[in-house]
């Protein structure tokens, strides 16, 4: 069961309309680095976890819901940035980041509608919709929850660290103080949501005995030979350069990093014939060779 408030989490302002930035903010909603994704991500994740404790299960519930607040943030900015917007010329975002500008076709004049959504127009009558920054629905397919806790922290981190990446470009896409006022709010929530999860590893346990996930598995039936070492697929044998990935003990403390110059252990694989009613031609269902018939 969940409350809601009908104030914002933190102020939304919007002081110079923008339908360009419109769209840009629609990436932090639905795009695959967005808040719909880990929203949904936390959530699953809090309602298949098992454990002898509930407190992680608590922190995921807890900042699944922060992140529903920030989809209404940023939908509410989408919808302010495309208020009032001028029908004119609009180079505000453009002018902010001239990769940007580069992008949606240098400095030549531009009407406002080549560089806006389609759908905030035809879909939604200026509001924001569930949809990324080309107005791609949002799917799950980057939701990430596998009843694995540890594996999960690592899948929140990368998507955390990905999303405050987003969300520095956007405030580097902007000129506008309201919204950059917002994205710093963002980006520092962004920042102690990585630092969260990283300590709920370092609660469970730390690197040394998290890893390898799951750390459930016996290690007697893994390859062992295999379970440190660096595989060069260099044709030459040209070794990597030298790093902390290739030498030195893991960092579970379990072995010794090394390189090797990898050489296929398998064979060439060979097929059978086609099956008859495979829809295969009929050169195919025989087990002898195919030869050129025309010479």
């Amino acid at each position: 069961m969940y409350y809601h408030d009908k104030r914002l989490q933190y102020p939304v302002k919007v002081e110079t309309p923008d339908p360009l930035f419109a769209r840009q903010l629609q990436q932090a909603i639905g795009g695959i680095e967005g808040e719909i994704r880990v929203c949904l991500q936390y959530f699953f994740q809090a309602w298949g976890a098992r454990g002898p404790t509930t407190k992680y299960r608590d922190v995921l519930l807890n900042t699944a819901t922060e992140e529903m607040g920030h989809i209404e943030m940023l939908s509410t900015a989408v919808a302010l940035n495309l208020e009032d917007a001028p029908a004119t010329l609009q180079e505000t975002t453009a002018q902010a980041n001239p990769i940007v500008g580069a992008v949606m076709g240098g400095e030549r004049p531009r009407h406002v509608v080549e560089g806006m959504l389609q759908r905030h127009l035809l879909s939604t009558g200026m509001a924001a919709l569930p949809a990324d920054c080309d107005g791609v629905p949002f799917d799950c397919s980057h939701v990430y929850a596998s009843g694995n806790l540890v594996g999960d922290m690592f899948c929140n981190v990368a998507a955390e660290a990905t999303g405050r990446t987003l969300a520095v470009r956007l405030y580097n896409s902007t000129n506008d103080k309201g919204m950059q006022d917002m994205l710093s709010f963002l980006i520092a929530r962004d920042t102690m949501h990585q630092q969260q999860w990283l300590a709920i590893i370092e609660d469970m346990g730390g690197l040394k005995d998290a890893l390898p996930v799951p750390n459930s598995f016996d290690p007697s039936k893994e390859a062992g030979e295999f379970s440190y070492m660096f595989m060069g697929t260099e044709r030459n044998g040209t070794p990597v350069p030298p790093g902390r990935y290739a030498e030195g003990p893991s960092i579970d403390g379990k072995g010794q990093f090394h390189f090797r110059a990898f050489e296929p252990l398998g064979e060439e694989p060979v097929l059978g014939p086609a099956r008859p009613d495979s829809g295969a031609q009929k050169e195919q269902m025989t087990t002898a060779p195919i030869t050129n018939s025309k010479k």
